[in-house]
């Protein structure tokens, strides 16, 4: 089959992607996320029994606050679908009932539910229809993000009423010291103006503390917000360094700060391994985003973590970070690291074995090349695949990846886009993929100035372990949860790790399958990968999209422009 002649007619899941566009809003533009950067919220395509489920969910940024939560029906007959939050630290005891979301005409459903508290949660949903019940677990990390500021006009207009209701409330209080000694017909005594006043007075006095207290209160209140419950992502300190003619990346958690506040403390020795690694970092070399490296640095101790780099060219590199708590708490840690250039000889450079097996780089051309350029990844202009725009290209086993179905050379922003790439061989036939790290493929997707990024998978935007610990928790009748030994915990995560790495691929991508079915994600065609994904703000963006083929991790790298949709 040709990739490039196949996919003739647009599948119906797609024409009813459509459909949801809409419901996509902007995303948040800070720099500052949880599970990654400057892409708030979590987009989950699913196949649960007989339905297939397209779920966004959006956090609020200020907690409490409310999620916006709609999920598309693109297969199965529902009758209604409803949803709650349920937090790690509570479980399933301790949630409230399920809220019946609102049915928005074609197979849209949608709804707002309360998050009340931070920290890592869930919402589940519950499926019900004559294609039977199911349930739906979607991992959420609600941590307050911002602060809002009340608009000055608004604060204006409020002062002047409370103004207004002092004056009056103490006016009432001196009238009615005085006026209420009277009888009827009785004279005023003398005295009557000095008894108002010092009511007036006294009023005033009780009015001053108790706006004094409120004042306080509100102080504290607010303060504790910022300090404690504003998020505040971990801070760790990277190095690179020359050793034995290799050069070693170091990852060390920074606890500088820790018992100021909740916002701050991580429980380090409770890390679970996520696609079967306790850390994915990406490196990127900046400005030009040219060199790309996927690597799984080993953990040294609680703190410390270190990968010996590949064959990257020296320079400025932006770092991201992936790892996952026990609570299912999903992080992106940050951070820039100068790699020093190292020359060593051919010799030395075929002996050089990186510190996981699975780590994978990639040296391209750098942002900003022409689009009718020949094997560079800026290609909107390189072809078209069934009447679309299209990109190709070339991998380094020869073979050729495509970006099918792209809807236009320029991307909106705030729009859901199925991310389709397709493998063909020399001859433009379909090349077969094999999973990596248990799953058809990965994708990282970053803004050229960095400030958005994220690794994507083909069923959205969440970790596999974030859902299974919140899965297990939930299956857990306890209403509350006690960590067991740290030391004992930490021991067996890494025993496990170190299992994974000796066991061969078929076996190892066997285990990592079926420890998390739920984020199994079939494609139709076995050269084939897609993502779900919602570009949150203009600007160009960068994508590496990693497969794996007879053995061999391949990395396409593809450029896009992303607009706002007003300007579209």
């Amino acid at each position: 089959m040709n990739p490039i002649k196949s996919n003739k007619r647009m599948s119906g899941r797609v024409i009813r992607l459509a459909l949801f566009y809409s419901l996509i809003l902007s995303l948040t533009h800070s720099f500052i996320a949880s599970a990654h950067v400057g892409s708030s919220g979590v987009i989950v395509q699913k196949q649960v029994g007989n339905y297939q489920l397209l779920i966004s969910v959006k956090p609020p940024d200020v907690v409490p606050g409310t999620a916006i939560v709609t999920v598309f029906v693109e297969q199965g007959r529902v009758s209604s679908i409803g949803a709650r939050p349920i937090y790690f630290r509570s479980g399933d005891k301790g949630a409230p009932t399920h809220d019946i979301l609102t049915p928005v005409e074609a197979n849209r459903y949608e709804g707002d539910l309360w998050l009340m508290d931070s920290g890592s949660s869930s919402i589940e949903l519950s499926i019900d229809g004559p294609d039977g019940k199911q349930q739906v677990i979607v991992p959420v990390v609600a941590m307050a993000t911002a602060l809002r500021e009340m608009p000055q006009g608004t604060g204006l207009a409020l002062a002047a009423m409370g103004l207004l209701l002092v004056v009056m409330l103490i006016t009432i209080i001196g009238a009615s010291n005085s006026d209420g000694v009277l009888l009827p017909g009785q004279k005023a005594p003398a005295t009557l103006g000095r008894r108002r006043l010092v009511g007036m007075g006294v009023g005033l006095a009780v009015i001053v503390l108790i706006l004094t207290g409120w004042r306080s209160w509100w102080t504290s209140t607010a303060e504790d917000y910022r300090n404690e419950q504003l998020y505040q992502p971990t801070r760790i300190a990277t190095s690179a360094r020359v050793t034995n003619a290799q050069r070693q990346l170091t990852i060390q958690f920074d606890t500088t700060g820790f018992g100021s506040g909740r916002r701050s403390r991580r429980l380090f020795s409770f890390m679970l391994p996520d696609h079967g690694k306790l850390m994915h970092a990406f490196l990127v070399r900046t400005p030009g985003l040219d060199a790309f490296a996927h690597l799984h640095p080993e953990r040294r101790d609680t703190l410390n973590y270190e990968s010996t780099l590949p064959l990257l060219p020296g320079g400025k590199y932006l770092l991201y970070a992936d790892v996952v708590y026990r609570s299912g708490f999903a992080e992106t840690l940050t951070d820039t690291v100068e790699v020093p250039s190292l020359k060593i000889t051919a010799e030395t450079a075929a002996n050089a074995k990186p510190t996981d097996v699975d780590d994978s780089w990639l040296v391209t051309e750098p942002m900003g090349v022409k689009a009718n350029a020949v094997n560079v990844p800026h290609l909107d202009n390189d072809m078209v695949v069934c009447g679309k725009p299209g990109a190709s290209v070339k991998l380094s086993d020869g073979s050729t990846m495509i970006w099918m179905d792209k809807p236009s050379q320029i991307l909106e922003a705030g729009k859901l886009y199925l991310l389709k790439f397709a493998v063909a061989d020399a001859q433009g036939k379909a090349a077969a993929l094999e999973p990596y790290l248990g799953m058809g493929g990965h994708a990282v997707i970053l803004r050229s100035d960095g400030t958005v990024y994220i690794h994507l998978h083909p069923v959205g935007t969440y970790s596999m372990a974030a859902e299974g610990s919140l899965v297990n928790r939930i299956a857990d009748t306890a209403r509350t949860f006690h960590y067991p030994n740290a030391a004992r915990f930490r021991d067996s995560i890494d025993t496990y790790v170190t299992k994974l790495k000796t066991l061969p691929e078929v076996e190892k991508n066997k285990l990592l399958t079926t420890s998390m079915p739920g984020m199994s994600h079939a494609m139709k065609t076995n050269n084939m990968v897609e993502f779900p994904y919602a570009f949150p703000r203009d600007g160009h963006y960068r994508i590496w999209v990693q497969v794996k083929r007879n053995g061999q991790v391949l990395t396409g790298v593809f450029d896009t422009q992303v607009n706002d949709a007003l300007l579209n």
